[in-house]
């Protein structure tokens, strides 16, 4: 067997040689991209095994590709999954992956927060097809255990939770819900297979936007599924991925992933030393109501957070004295880190909720989804953390002193230094 098939290895090992041997590849120490569409048989006898299963030869690559299949590979061994599907996007992971498990008559139980596309999805989408839909609180296992029916097929969870950061006990509720016989899908996309493998813990899908930390360098689009069960992942591809959303990644896209990959690791440990020292700084200003965070231990759910998460990422939320104009001032005297709505990239980004993503829903729906006016979200980035602390802490003073904020304004990012 070669270390290319071997499964043992730490976690930066596999995701540096998982897959693959360069003596197989003419000695190119850095696989291969295909390009190919489509694929030539030997003869016809081949060609029909192929299409029966019997052969795992490559078809067609919007069923699959030796490039999207090397990717693949790595992040089920990196997961420790039986099997994975990569997409062009997060969203066409998430809606690939329900398509294939729902039909008319079933039932989703999702937590009261979901991303805002997820959320579009399940009401606006598959909710069209007689699918129903209904919302509990996640971060109370036994309040999940009285909303469980017989027509419940899957328990969709995300922790921590965008944008609030919402932790669900991923074990506990997998095993609630396996009892009743439904699947647990866990978008997994805050914390990467790096700081929470919620396979191990019990869920039978763990679900990523690879274009945030798996890629994590902001100029790619892709989503990954992996899966406890080999046979579901073949129905996602050959039903999901092949018939309902064509949503194929580029092979071009996953040569970028794979090399996003080999640093994950190093970029996960960093973006994690730096959130935990702006979390611990926003919280000791008098700007700032409460800080989401796992790593603070005010944090309601830090102790759910130290046993199922290895670090507590890069993701921070915190809510402003002072309501949506605090958070627009907060927002507006930034000059280092960046305005921008996603999250997982080497530069560090500020959304502000109640007047971008959410802005187009009521106060009051905003606060039913667990989203205060005064809400904002931080991806903490690569940068020296002393500069990031610097940008926030000015900022901040803006938020709680409007006339600061006013005088000041936005400044050139050389006047930072």
């Amino acid at each position: 067997m070669t270390r290319s098939l071997d499964r043992a290895g730490g976690f930066s090992t596999r995701a540096i040689h998982f897959g693959y041997d360069p003596a197989e590849h003419l000695g190119a120490l850095v696989p291969p991209i295909h390009t190919s569409a489509t694929y030539a048989f030997p003869d016809t006898g081949y060609g029909a095994r192929c299409f029966t299963g019997e052969e795992k030869g490559y078809i067609y690559s919007r069923i699959a590709n030796p490039t999207l299949a090397l990717l693949e590979a790595r992040l089920a061994s990196l997961e420790q999954g039986a099997g994975a599907v990569v997409f062009a996007s997060g969203m066409g992971a998430i809606t690939a992956t329900l398509w294939s498990m729902l039909t008319p008559g079933d039932e989703v139980l999702a937590d009261l927060t979901l991303y805002g596309c997820t959320f579009s999805f399940l009401h606006h989408g598959i909710g069209h097809f007689g699918v129903t839909v209904r919302h509990v609180d996640m971060t109370d296992p036994e309040q999940v255990a009285a909303a469980l029916t017989e027509r419940t097929r899957v328990v969709y969870i995300e922790s921590p939770a965008n944008p609030n950061m919402r932790l669900a006990d991923i074990a506990a509720i997998s095993r609630l819900s396996h009892a009743r016989g439904a699947r647990v899908v866990v978008d997994n996309t805050y914390c990467s297979p790096y700081l929470q493998q919620p396979l191990v813990l019990g869920a039978d899908v763990s679900l990523h936007s690879v274009t945030k930390y798996l890629g994590g360098h902001g100029d790619l689009m892709a989503g990954a599924a992996v899966f406890a069960d080999a046979e579901l992942a073949e129905r996602v591809r050959l039903y999901g991925l092949k018939d309902m959303t064509g949503a194929v990644m580029s092979a071009h896209d996953a040569h970028l992933v794979m090399r996003g990959l080999k640093t994950l690791a190093l970029r996960m440990d960093r973006h994690c030393q730096n959130a935990q020292q702006v979390a611990e700084r926003i919280a000791a200003h008098p700007a700032a109501a409460v800080v989401h965070y796992p790593g603070l231990p005010s944090f309601a759910q830090h102790a759910l957070a130290q046993r199922q998460m290895r670090q507590m990422g890069g993701m921070i939320a915190f809510e402003l004295h002072g309501g949506l104009q605090a958070g627009v001032r907060f927002m507006d005297a930034l000059r280092l880190v960046t305005r921008a709505v996603s999250l997982g990239d080497a530069e560090t980004l500020a959304q502000h909720p109640a007047s971008m993503t959410h802005s187009t829903y009521t106060p009051e729906e905003r606060a039913a989804h667990g989203i205060p006016e005064g809400l904002v979200r931080l991806s903490i980035g690569l940068e020296d953390v002393e500069d990031i602390l610097a940008d926030i802490g000015q900022a901040l003073d803006h938020a709680l002193a409007p006339e600061g904020a006013a005088r000041g304004g936005a400044r050139s990012l050389s006047s930072v230094f």
